[in-house]
């Protein structure tokens, strides 16, 4: 999966993401691929949620992907594990 259809979620409302999923999809995507990390990981949850319930019921849950990732922040020399999660809808 090309990183072109893939939607990093950060700190922005939900609806800011759900727009650009939907706009992928409508750009004549397939396969869309949600990922996020951290405490971003609900926010992941809550765009699936929000775009099969009221924007594109069709949609289909295809693989979901959880792991960890081993960061080391700036300020600290100890790594931080920290939880990943990548959904792929499809349609």
């Amino acid at each position: 999966m090309s990183r072109s259809n893939t939607v990093f979620i950060g700190r922005k409302p939900v609806l800011n993401y759900v727009l650009a999923c939907m706009t992928l999809f409508k750009s004549g995507q397939e396969e869309v691929l949600v990922k996020a990390r951290g405490r971003s990981i609900s926010t992941a949850v809550d765009v699936v949620e929000v775009i099969r319930g009221r924007f594109m019921p069709e949609l289909k849950v295809g693989e979901i992907i959880i792991g960890t990732e081993e960061l080391t922040s700036p300020d600290r020399n100890q790594p931080t594990n920290v939880s990943t999660i990548e959904i792929k809808l499809h349609r």
